[in-house]
């Protein structure tokens, strides 16, 4: 077992780790009881009237250390980190064996590896509204003609030989009204971190800090509309007396609960280059 799991971590060699591509990342309002379901009781979490800045970042790389692979990260909340504060994913997603070992082994992170189908749907086009390509977010702007298609990208966890559907994303590309002012206009380019933590899982016991480093252009765009596949039962649970498969299931369930939430706003990362630390016990 010990040479199957360094020939699979092989590709990231040593930190920091350089991940190129695009992103959506999208902030929503989270419930705080939703959020604290994910985060350790010794962390404080950053809420006002009950909720906290949670949502996701929905990432499609084209040069990473284990090449070509898409992500989906469930932000559950925000948590004090004095003088500053630091985000908690509730789940991580990747469509890449490496990627998922190296998440959980190195980073601490919740990664599973998961299954994205993307579909392109024709939209009847109006009449006077101007468009742009926001379809670059997902790799896939050089295939499409028609500037007002929907990309439906769907997320599946895949477990040996289960597959349990996440959520559906879907992408529409007609301007907003803060969109058909910025026409074209890709955004400037910025420099920002993010730092996060992680840790507390069965992987890593230990909670970690590190820092993701990101050089894009941004711009803000229309949410994305998230569905779920599990209806109304997404946060009626309880967590007592419940097999583990079960409380697996309360974990997905909670990190779509996030995805639902209400998102504020929605920004376009595209020429991203990520620079991650390595993590660091706290």
């Amino acid at each position: 077992m010990d040479v199957v799991e360094r020939r699979i971590s092989s590709g990231y060699a040593k930190p920091p780790w350089i991940f190129k591509g695009s992103a959506l990342y999208q902030i929503h309002l989270v419930k705080a009881a939703t959020a604290r379901a994910f985060i350790p009781k010794d962390l404080r979490l950053v809420e006002a009237f009950g909720y906290t800045l949670g949502g996701f970042f929905l990432a499609s790389y084209d040069d990473s250390p284990v090449g070509v692979f898409d992500e989906l990260v469930v932000i559950a909340g925000t948590v004090w980190n004095p003088p500053t504060s630091c985000a908690w994913a509730a789940r991580v997603l990747v469509n890449s064996d490496e990627a998922c070992h190296h998440g959980r082994k190195e980073v601490g992170l919740p990664s599973q590896v998961a299954r994205f189908s993307k579909k392109i749907t024709a939209v009847p086009k109006q009449k006077g509204e101007k468009t742009f390509g926001f379809l670059d977010t997902f790799g896939l702007g050089t295939t499409l003609s028609q500037p007002e298609d929907l990309v439906e990208v769907k997320v599946s966890e895949v477990d040996g030989a289960a597959c349990a559907d996440i959520c559906s994303i879907k992408v529409r590309s007609d301007a907003s009204e803060m969109e058909k002012k910025l026409g074209s206009w890709m955004g400037p380019t910025i420099k920002m971190s993010l730092p996060s933590f992680s840790g507390n899982t069965k992987y890593f016991p230990n909670l970690l800090k590190y820092s993701c480093h990101l050089q894009c252009r941004v711009r803000p765009v229309r949410p994305a509309v998230v569905s779920d596949p599990l209806d109304d039962e997404t946060e009626k649970f309880s967590e007592e007396n419940h097999t583990s498969q079960e409380l697996l299931e309360n974990e997905r369930r909670l990190s779509v609960a996030v995805m639902l939430s209400k998102p504020i706003l929605a920004l376009q990362f595209k020429d991203l280059t990520m620079q991650v630390e390595a993590p660091v016990v706290v």
